[in-house]
């Protein structure tokens, strides 16, 4: 099941509108997977960017065409006993800001299409290195399954947007000179949910004929993919401007990325704070202002 299969679904199963997802899996990937709907769809984009955390398999001896266990083995080298010295000493490089060769088999798109569409076709697609962020990039544990063909080092990533757990892989094999490939990958938090409670969609459908309320009792409020951003309270009257879609100079608060809301705590927006106290409206939220929109 793709992504956006699993959104659609679980789309359905809310009666949802509009809905978005907030950053592909792989179709092997389980895990977290952030759905917004309705209004929530519009702070997708920040969630989109937020950093990551993942527990992956890397299979050591064998390069594969998708840089994952799906693809097909384009080479096969031997697989020595490494200490655990080497293998971590193979990781640190690949640490802190690094440059990266995303899959070619990938959802990023150039001229309109995705990468990998066109790699099926068997066109010869170039991908430039790009700057991505990773925090965490650790050896948890290593098979010793040599005799059975399968040396496994389990592995743990946190990692910022825009980061290819497959490619991490991918260059960890290359650096101890077997190769390697994705063999599981599990997404365990997206910021700002790091201890989240994950439903899986038998689990909602399950809900769903049985109990409305509980199935609505699965979502969380708006406020709570917001909890990451500086927090503006506006009065009635900057409010209402603001609702409005206008600037609003001499607003304390720090520069960058903020949520608004209300004095009486109904959040309004996203917005942009310039270090002159300017608020700039970015994404407004179409409600009342005089309730509560998560109690509506």
């Amino acid at each position: 099941m793709s992504s956006n299969q699993a959104l659609q679904r679980v789309r359905h199963l809310f009666r949802a509108e509009k809905g978005g997802h907030t950053g592909a899996l792989d179709p092997l990937a389980t895990g977290l997977l952030p759905i917004c709907f309705g209004e929530a769809t519009k702070i997708a984009g920040n969630l989109l960017g937020a950093s990551k955390a993942y527990d992956t398999v890397a299979h050591l001896g064998q390069v594969t065409d998708t840089d994952d266990a799906e693809g097909q083995v384009l080479r096969e080298r031997p697989v020595e006993a490494y200490p655990i010295d080497r293998i971590d000493a193979a990781l640190r490089p690949l640490m802190g800001r690094i440059q990266q060769r995303p899959p070619i088999y990938s959802a990023l798109k150039r001229g309109g299409e995705p990468l990998y569409a066109k790699a099926r076709r068997g066109e010869v697609v170039e991908i430039d290195e790009r700057e991505v962020f990773v925090r965490t990039f650790e050896l948890q544990a290593a098979d010793d399954l040599l005799d059975e063909g399968r040396p496994l080092l389990h592995l743990h990533v946190e990692c910022g947007s825009g980061t290819y757990v497959r490619s991490l892989v991918r260059d960890l094999g290359e650096a101890l000179g077997c190769g390697a490939h994705v063999a599981q990958l599990r997404r365990l938090w997206v910021d700002p949910f790091r201890e989240p409670r994950m439903w899986t969609i038998e689990q909602l459908e399950a809900l769903a004929g049985r109990d409305e309320q509980a199935l609505l009792a699965c979502l969380l409020p708006i406020e709570a993919g917001m909890v990451g951003l500086p927090r503006i309270d506006l009065t009635a009257e900057g409010a209402a401007r603001f609702s409005q879609g206008q600037r609003l100079p001499g607003v304390p608060g720090p520069a960058g990325g903020v949520a608004v809301f209300t004095e009486a705590g109904v959040v309004l927006g996203l917005a942009q704070l310039s270090r002159e106290g300017v608020l700039s409206p970015q994404r407004l939220f179409n409600w009342p202002t005089s309730g509560n929109p998560t109690q509506d």
